[in-house]
C-alpha cells in the first residue's frame, strides 16, 4: 500500500508537539512544507524570511543541493555500520575535519546525535575522568543559573531555567550554580560584550570554599547564552572562569551547541573569546540542521586519561546507537565544505557590524527594555504584561509570523539567530518587518 503523503495532516491529535503550546497552535497551525535558503514556505503558499536559522541550527540556509546530495549518495552506498568495535571512513574524516577548524588543544571528538546527548557525555566524559586519575571524590556538577544545557537530566540539573526543572522532581544530585550575568540595570543595549559583571565569575570561589575543589569535577557554561535569552558574558568573565577552574584542578566545558560553527563570526565561540575549555558541546550547526548529530570535543588530557590498561579492554563504557552514523557523518562534511566555500564564518564577522546597527535601531519603540546583539545573534527583550508572562513575545512572534518573517521567543525575550547567508536587504526586511509588529503591540 502506498503512503499518503499529504502535504499538510487532516488530525493533528496523534503529535505532541515539543516546547509548544498545543492547544494553541492546534486551534489555528502553522505548517512548514518546503524551505530554500533563507526562505520557509507555508501550507497556504507564504514565504516566510527564516530570522532564526531554523532553531539556531541551519546556519548554511536550507536545502543546500551539496548538503542534500551528500546524504542522498550515502544513503544509498552505505546507510548505517555500527559504532561499537567497528567503523566506517566517514566518521573519522568527519572527526579529523572538526578538529582542523577547533581550537588549538583540542584534539579529539566523541559523537553524540543531539545538543542534549553532548551534555550527558561531558558531564559523563567529566566524573570518569577524575575518577581515571585516581580523584574519585570529584563528582560535583557546577551550571549557572539560566543557563540551558538542553532536557535531559543531567542538562536539566546544571542548567538553570525554573520551568525546564521544575516539573521533573529532584534530578541530579551534588550540584551547584552560578549566578547568571543578565545586569540589564548596568548593561542596557550593549553592543557585544558588555562591560560590567565579571566579577559575577569569582562567585566560582565561593562555591570551591563551600563544597571543597576536592569534590569539583567541572563546571559547564554557555559561552554565550543563547536559548535563556541571548546574554552576552561581560569582558574578562570566561578568562577568570578559566582561571579559577584551572586554579582548582576542574574542568571546564563550553556549551557550543549554538555558539559553534560560526554563529560569532568564528568556527567556535572559544576561539571568538580566545579562552580554551577541556571539553566543548556541539550539535545544531554541525550538520547544518539536516541530520540529527552532536559531538563533545576534549582535549588530549582528557582523552588520554581513559587510554590505560589492556589494550583490549573497552576504555569507555558509554555511547550511542546512532554514534557517527554514516548519513549524519557524510551530512557533516558536505556541511564544513558549504562553511568553507561560501566563507560563511568570515561572512558572519563582516555582517556583524551591520546586524548591530540594525537591530539597535529598534531602540525607542513600545515596550522595549534591552537590545543585546554579537555576531549574527541579536536579542530583544520586552516589558512583560503583569501577571501575564511571555504573553507580549508571543503576541509578536504571532505577528510577525503573518507578516512573513521567523522570530523565536523566550519569556519576554525576542531572540534571532539568521542564517549566515542572510544578506544586508533581508537583514534590513527583517528588522524592518519586526519593527513594523513592535508598534502594533499592546
Amino acid at each position: 500500500m502506498a503512503l499518503d503523503r499529504k502535504p499538510t495532516p487532516n488530525d493533528l491529535n496523534a503529535f505532541w508537539m515539543p516546547f509548544t503550546a498545543n492547544r494553541q497552535f492546534k486551534k489555528n497551525p502553522r505548517m512548514f512544507v518546503a524551505a530554500k535558503d533563507m526562505h520557509y514556505t507555508t501550507s497556504d503558499g507564504r514565504q516566510v524570511l527564516d530570522g532564526t536559522a531554523g532553531l539556531w541550527c541551519c546556519n548554511a540556509g536550507h536545502c543546500r543541493p551539496k548538503i542534500v546530495e551528500a546524504i542522498q549518495k550515502q544513503a544509498a552506498e552505505l546507510d548505517y555500520a555500527p559504532a561499537f568495535q567497528m567503523g566506517h571512513p566517514v566518521a573519522f574524516e568527519l572527526a579529523n575535519r572538526i578538529i582542523d577548524i577547533a581550537p588549538k588543544g583540542i584534539e579529539h571528538v566523541f559523537y553524540t546525535n543531539s545538543g542534549s546527548e553532548s551534555v550527558e557525555t561531558a558531564l559523563k566524559l567529566a566524573i570518569a575522568y577524575h575518577r581515571a586519575r585516581g580523584e574519585g571524590t570529584r563528582t560535583r556538577l557546577i551550571g549557572r543559573e539560566r543557563g540551558y544545557h538542553g532536557v535531559n537530566f543531567g542538562g536539566i540539573s546544571v542548567g538553570g531555567i525554573v520551568n525546564n526543572r521544575k516539573f521533573f522532581g529532584t534530578l541530579l544530585a551534588g550540584v551547584d550554580h552560578l549566578p547568571h550575568t543578565h545586569l540589564p540595570h548596568l548593561n542596557a543595549f550593549t553592543k557585544g560584550q558588555p562591560e560590567h559583571g565579571a566579577t559575577l565569575a569569582d562567585d566560582l570561589e565561593r562555591i570551591v570554599a563551600l563544597h571543597g575543589a576536592e569534590t569539583i569535577a567541572a563546571v559547564i557554561v554557555e559561552p554565550m547564552a543563547g536559548s535563556t535569552g541571548v546574554l552576552m558574558p561581560p569582558k574578562g568573565y570566561l578568562e577568570k572562569l578559566r582561571a579559577i577552574t584551572r586554579k582548582h584542578g576542574i574542568l571546564l566545558i563550553f556549551d557550543e551547541v549554538i555558539t559553534g560553527f560560526g554563529r560569532l563570526g568564528s568556527a567556535f565561540a572559544a576561539q571568538h573569546f580566545d579562552v580554551l575549555p577541556d571539553m566543548m558541546t556541539t550539535a545544531k550547526g554541525l550538520t547544518n540542521g539536516v541530520i540529527p548529530m552532536g559531538a563533545v570535543l576534549t582535549t588530549a588530557e582528557v582523552h588520554d586519561a581513559f587510554m590505560q590498561g589492556p589494550e583490549h579492554m573497552i576504555e569507555l563504557f558509554h555511547g550511542y546507537t546512532y554514534s557517527g552514523n554514516p548519513i549524519a557523518a557524510a551530512c557533516g562534511i558536505a556541511t564544513l565544505e558549504v562553511y568553507k566555500e561560501e566563507g560563511l564564518f568570515e561572512r558572519a564577522r563582516e555582517l556583524e557590524g551591520y546586524w548591530q546597527e540594525a537591530i539597535h535601531s529598534l531602540r525607542g519603540l513600545p515596550h522595549v527594555i534591552d537590545i543585546r546583539n554579537m555576531g549574527l545573534i541579536g536579542a530583544v527583550e520586552l516589558e512583560g504584561i503583569p501577571g501575564e508572562p511571555t504573553k507580549r513575545a508571543f503576541s509578536a512572534f504571532l505577528k510577525a509570523y503573518e507578516k512573513g518573517i521567523l522570530i523565536r521567543t523566550t519569556g519576554d525575550i525576542i531572540a534571532m539567530s539568521p542564517p549566515l547567508i542572510i544578506s544586508k536587504g533581508e537583514i534590513d526586511q527583517l528588522i524592518g518587518t519586526l519593527g513594523d509588529v513592535l508598534k502594533t503591540l499592546e
